[in-house]
């Protein structure tokens, strides 16, 4: 459905993939998807979390796992901060069959309309001592966040020991609409930088302009 003229919202479209991930120490995984956003922002369509189908890596040099599983979801907001993010999270089995994290990642949507190609670094949790990771082991109980989008904040992350571990390959497809109307460029040339960008270690320049 079109939105209306004058809409006092903008519309941000997202698809892509979750296309490939490289863990060469392991087989047999699976991910988890959800996206976190600002309390401005609002779902008007498509999924905001799911799951891959487990897939064992390819049997060439490159030792990929390939999910080729799509994304297509549509925000509305009334402010860019909060900027949507991709949270990935990792699983597979332990030699006793339970499943475990084998990584964490979030990255932003991109900003500027397009095609995009992004390679999300993951990583897991460490034990803090070497007789909890015996433990944890044992137990089958490996560390993982009991919230997974706590890889998206920045808050309480400083007390978290962890280790990088594999990436994945993720495709985006981004569109927008009423962007410039609500006061905001994304172009090239931007100098204001706002504060969505700073959660992100990114650089999100959107610079407020007049509408005619």
């Amino acid at each position: 459905m079109a939105a209306p003229m004058n809409s006092p919202v903008f519309y941000l479209f997202v698809t892509g993939q979750i296309e490939t991930a490289y863990f060469p120490e392991f087989n047999d995984l699976f991910a988890k998807y959800t996206f976190v956003y600002g309390q401005d922002w609002v779902v008007t369509a498509g999924l905001e979390e799911g799951i891959t189908q487990t897939t064992r890596k390819s049997f060439d040099g490159k030792q990929l796992f390939i999910w080729n599983f799509p994304l297509n979801i549509t925000f509305k907001s009334t402010n860019p901060f909060g900027w949507p993010q991709l949270v990935l999270s990792v699983y597979g089995q332990d030699v006793f069959g339970n499943d475990v994290v084998r990584g964490n990642g979030a990255i932003h949507i991109p900003i500027s309309p397009g095609s995009h190609v992004r390679e999300v670094p993951m990583f897991v949790p460490e034990s803090s001592s070497q007789l909890q990771k015996l433990t944890s082991w044992l137990l089958g109980r490996r560390p993982d966040y009991v919230d997974p989008t706590i890889v998206a904040q920045s808050e309480g992350r400083e007390v978290t020991r962890v280790r990088s571990q594999g990436s994945i390959k993720v495709i985006f497809n981004v569109n927008m609409m009423d962007l410039r109307t609500m006061g905001y460029d994304n172009g090239a040339g931007s100098s204001i930088t706002t504060n969505a960008t700073t959660q992100a270690n990114t650089t999100l320049n959107m610079t407020a302009t007049t509408p005619r």
